[in-house]
């Protein structure tokens, strides 16, 4: 069931959401850099170094990033100085799609806006790259993707914490979807979880 699940033809990118996620499923600000009533909950846990092992492991098999546009400025402000590890290097330099219909201009290194209808852009992205594309935060554009059935993985850490309230990954109004679980792996005082979409 899981091959099954994950299989996809050549030449066709995985699109992977992955989110920091507290046990009644809000995803919104995790660090706190958004100053939000309900963010800043991540670094109340410790993830450990198999939580960073395997967040590095996930970007690797990324070709690319699709982001939404708050999510992309965030990024913009602060990644381009870290530049000074394996991780930053690879976040940094990999090409980044952003779905916008206002900035024209990306100054982020190799970044490039994505307009025009959502569906379509996605699917010729998904034919442009081999390995996985990746949805980092963008909440919003992360619940559209999952209402159209363009999300083949979820790779959720989540974290023993419950917000009471602030945006989740999975609104009132989502449409029924089923997944099945490829992997659990406990990264220090949070579980990191792979969900393959069911075909």
């Amino acid at each position: 069931m899981i091959a099954r699940t994950l299989r996809r033809p050549k030449c066709m990118g995985n699109l992977v959401i992955t989110e920091f996620i507290t046990l009644d499923g809000v995803v919104e600000d995790p660090g706190g850099a958004e100053k939000s009533a309900f963010g800043g909950w991540a670094f109340r846990f410790d993830r450990g170094e198999n939580g960073d092992r395997l967040k590095f492991e996930e970007l690797v098999a990324a070709d690319a990033q699709l982001l939404g546009r708050r999510t992309y400025e965030g990024f913009a402000q602060a990644w381009p100085a870290m530049n000074d590890n394996d991780f930053g290097r690879k976040f940094n330099s990999m090409p980044k799609h952003v779905v916008t219909a206002t900035l024209t201009e990306l100054e982020w290194e190799n970044s490039h806006p994505l307009g025009g209808d959502l569906i379509d852009a996605v699917a010729t992205l998904k034919q442009r790259y081999d390995g996985d594309i990746l949805v980092s935060g963008s909440v919003q554009l992360a619940q559209a993707l999952l209402a159209a059935g363009l999300a083949d993985r979820l790779n959720l850490m989540v974290f023993p914490y419950v917000a009471g309230g602030g945006k989740r990954l999975f609104a009132d109004g989502a449409p029924p979807a089923s997944f099945e679980l490829v992997d659990t792996e406990q990264a220090g005082q949070t579980v990191y979880l792979t969900l393959g979409r069911r075909e």
